[in-house]
């Protein structure tokens, strides 16, 4: 039967503090029955014909002291034991359906990319949700998506069990975060001859800039654009066609998606800056709290492995694309 790698399920704080306190009292009644064994044994221990004897006292305080250690491992032994996750329950919040329903975003090419041809999905997501499977020992379930905004707008309905998303607080609202696994870049995609030089000279009254609905730069231009006005084509392909015709001055985007969408569009440039850094996270729907504790930790392994740098790197990515923050601990 599959295991599950109970090494990605931490403790809580309260579980610390008390495993601590526990190991620190018994402890504590140990070394003060060491140091009363140790003056007894000063006392008894006297020499008999030119030979020091241990004495009675001393063999029945050192025996009762052993017992002492005893009962100390096998405290810490029921303690590491009552942290392990129940499995069942586990998998069953996990996954409700029996099968771990992963929403692939292939929308982002950082992300995953979907086969024109064959349908086939791959990239960074769908080796993470596979790896979490794995863990668990569920079956593996990808469901596709062409936006992130389609994903976190199904978070309720029960289609999906884990997401990857970037971290908005629009978001957080229906879905448990884990930590960043990688950070892209939001920037501008902009026609042959644009006056538009900087980021921040996208922000000025007359300049239309197409956006992707819900998606995280949307999320973000939405609450921070003061004067630009935002177009929400259904498409990215729609969002270069009103580019090519002139009726957009920009379109925002994550940068490696934009500067393959730039090879398309003759004479387009993607801007150097930044309007924001896109932390991208996995989540899952609220309501499952050993889940999302586990899926923390899960992120926070892959990152300190090496196993998302692997990824990207298997993928054809670079620090370019993207970057993998450090581990939580």
């Amino acid at each position: 039967m599959p295991t599950v790698d109970n090494s990605a399920d931490p403790l809580t704080k309260s579980d610390v503090i008390e495993q601590r306190y526990s190991r620190r009292l018994v402890w504590s009644i140990l070394e003060r029955r060491r140091r009363r064994c140790w003056r007894r044994r000063v006392r008894v221990a006297k020499p008999v014909g030119g030979v020091k004897r241990k004495g009675r006292r001393f063999e029945n305080c050192m025996d009762t002291h052993m017992a002492f250690r005893i009962c100390f491992c096998a405290l810490a032994g029921f303690s590491m034991l009552a942290q392990q996750p129940d499995v069942a329950a586990l998998r069953a919040e996990f996954a409700p359906a029996g099968k771990l329903r992963a929403a692939i975003n292939h929308g982002n090419p950082v992300l995953a990319v979907r086969d024109a041809n064959t349908g086939e999905l791959r990239g960074v997501t769908v080796d993470l949700s596979r790896e979490l499977g794995r863990r668990l020992g569920l079956p593996v379930e990808l469901v596709p998506f062409d936006s992130a905004g389609k994903v976190s707008a199904l978070a309720k309905a029960g289609v999906w069990d884990v997401a990857y998303l970037a971290i908005d607080p629009e978001r957080a609202q229906d879905i448990d975060y884990s930590a960043p696994y990688v950070e892209l870049e939001g920037t501008y995609l902009v026609p042959a001859g644009s006056k538009l030089r900087n980021v921040e000279d996208a922000d000025q009254t007359g300049v239309r800039i197409a956006v992707s609905p819900k998606s995280a730069y949307d999320l973000f231009l939405s609450r921070n654009l003061k004067h630009a006005q935002i177009v929400r084509p259904g498409t990215t392909a729609e969002s270069l066609e009103l580019l090519v015709g002139r009726k957009l001055e920009a379109v925002a985007g994550v940068r490696t998606a934009l500067v393959t969408a730039s090879r398309i569009v003759p004479g387009s440039r993607v801007m150097k800056g930044r309007f924001m850094t896109i932390p991208q996270a996995a989540g899952l729907p609220k309501g499952r709290p050993q889940a999302a504790r586990f899926l923390r930790e899960f992120i926070d392994g892959v990152k300190a492995s090496g196993f998302v740098a692997a990824a990207l790197k298997r993928h054809g990515l670079t620090a370019d694309d993207a970057i993998v923050p450090a581990p939580m601990r």
